[in-house]
């Protein structure tokens, strides 16, 4: 039976940093991740592909605010529905262009599914916006916009000042089922883009919030929902670092999920930097994953071909359940 990898593509990684976010340059972004995906595919992984949408919502919802006096603006949920029908279309694209599209042994589709992740109303995030989302400010620019706008603005990791928006847990996935349904009939399936559209549940059914859900942890939560074997956390950066920032700065290649916590509670992982991809491989593999991955787009097949198979100098950052004992030379 085939394995399913769930693989999480930051949206910073379709409009990358130091490019203004132009078609153009999503497009080319992500034939470059269908690449990879096509890697996957041919080797016998059925694959669910979640993207960010943080830079892409933000970029939106300045054009909304913008065109208030001739059309009115939207709410941030809808933005974020509006997103992921555009990063999902593109994708598939992508996936059409690069891959053998309609062969029915690996790939006879690829398809988009708008879908829709409930959250907690009483979710303490949304009384402490975290999730930057939009362009980089300077600190001048950041407060007069805040000001101007309402807008709550906070410095994002030492490269300028941005938009920052409610993010809270994912609880359930409303369109698993259906989800579940496309990979069985091997197609490709993006899903929950940009963490997926936030709702949360009324009397009179479920209504959306204005929030932006982690891709990371709404990548884990539908890892797990459809018992995925593998969850791919695709980043900026090769591997995993220890002491980043430091002199003692290294790669780690392989961790165990007892260490990947206590590095974490430690403070190696900051929650505006790795956090959300180790927090998000912890609870995938103490729900039944076998295997989390962290790793550039570039590198997705070798960094998880090579932890399956157990090859020797893989790329990227391999976390397991119980690292195997290496046995005295």
């Amino acid at each position: 039976m085939a394995k399913t990898a769930v693989v999480a593509l930051g949206g910073n990684a379709l409009t990358r940093e130091g490019q203004a976010g132009t078609a153009e340059e999503i497009e080319f972004n992500a034939t470059m991740m269908a690449r990879s995906v096509c890697s996957l595919l041919r080797t016998g992984w059925r694959v669910v592909l979640v993207h960010g949408n943080g830079p892409q919502v933000g970029n939106l919802a300045i054009q909304q605010e913008e065109g208030q006096a001739i059309v009115p603006a939207q709410p941030l949920f809808a933005l974020g529905a509006m997103t992921e029908g555009q990063l999902g279309s593109t994708i598939c694209l992508a996936l059409r262009k690069v891959g053998d599209v309609g062969h029915p042994s690996w790939m006879r589709g690829a398809v988009a599914v708008v879908t829709h992740v409930s959250v907690s109303p009483d979710d303490p995030a949304f009384q402490n916006p975290t999730k930057p989302i939009g362009p980089f400010f300077s600190k001048d620019q950041a407060e007069t916009l805040a000001a101007e706008r309402g807008w709550v603005v906070k410095e994002d990791s030492n490269r300028g000042y941005r938009r920052v928006v409610p993010s809270p847990q994912p609880v359930t996935i409303l369109e698993t089922a259906a989800i579940r349904a496309l990979l069985e009939q091997n197609m490709v399936v993006v899903a929950a883009g940009g963490g997926g559209v936030p709702v949360v549940r009324g009397k009179s059914g479920y209504q959306g919030v204005d929030a932006v859900i982690d891709k990371d942890y709404a990548a884990q939560q539908l890892a797990t929902a459809l018992a995925a074997e593998a969850l791919v956390l695709v980043t900026g950066v090769e591997s995993v670092l220890l002491h980043y920032g430091t002199p003692a700065q290294m790669p780690i290649k392989e961790m165990a999920v007892t260490e990947a916590e206590q590095y974490l509670e430690s403070g190696e992982f900051p929650e505006g930097s790795m956090g959300p991809k180790i927090r998000a491989a912890i609870q995938f593999l103490r729900r039944g994953g076998e295997i989390a991955v962290v790793t550039t787009p570039q590198l997705v097949y070798a960094s998880l071909e090579g932890a399956i198979s157990e090859l020797e100098g893989q790329a990227g950052t391999r976390i397991v359940r119980v690292r195997p004992l290496v046995a005295a030379g």
